[in-house]
């Protein structure tokens, strides 16, 4: 857990399922690899939203990991939003520690969380993410799948604020059951 710097405000929920989850991303082997299918997700998630940075993001007890990645060079070892992401021998790690960002929010909530300028909401301008990487916007839905296990999150981010709206809100929730509904029939032996 992580408190702003006066020790009152929570940061980072606390997320009592966390063991379990792991248990199913291994059980469906997501979690600790890049995926291209993934990757071709965030990539289409980019596209649709206009945003510069998309995830597919699994969360484990202590860390988030980026299965899917896309960055606006298209590369993922750019000097941008990466450079909170560990370089280890030329290869940008995908995983983040599970106190940065707002996906850990958005699993432990269930829920989709808009913030079209973080600065506005004292509970989330305090993250580190704000200050390290510069984000400024965030738009995520969680992956509920049909154990009704949230295994992590889909995610845009943006170093502007941007004006995600009720259509941002309606076009992640909408991406989120689409990756969801992938990620069962690879379960079920289909693509």
């Amino acid at each position: 857990m992580t408190y702003d710097p006066t020790g009152h405000l929570l940061l980072t929920p606390i997320d009592r399922e966390a063991p379990a989850r792991v248990k199913r991303l291994r059980q469906l082997g997501f979690g600790d690899r890049p995926d291209p299918a993934f990757d071709e997700f965030a990539h289409h998630l980019a596209k649709v939203t206009g945003a510069p940075y998309s995830m597919v993001n699994f969360i484990d007890e202590n860390r988030q990991f980026f299965a899917g990645l896309h960055t606006p060079t298209g590369d993922h070892d750019n000097n941008d939003l990466m450079a909170a992401v560990t370089a280890v021998g030329g290869e940008v790690s995908r995983f983040m520690d599970r106190d940065h960002g707002y996906c850990p929010h958005v699993v432990v909530r269930r829920k989709a969380l808009v913030l079209e300028d973080v600065c506005d909401y004292p509970r989330f301008a305090g993250n580190p993410v704000v200050d390290e990487i510069g984000i400024r916007s965030y738009l995520g839905a969680p992956l509920i799948d049909r154990t009704g296990m949230a295994l992590g999150t889909i995610c845009v981010v943006d170093t502007e604020p941007r004006p995600w709206g009720r259509a941002g809100l309606e076009t992640i929730k909408s991406l989120a059951a689409e990756l969801i509904e992938q990620i069962h029939r690879r379960e079920d032996g289909g693509i």
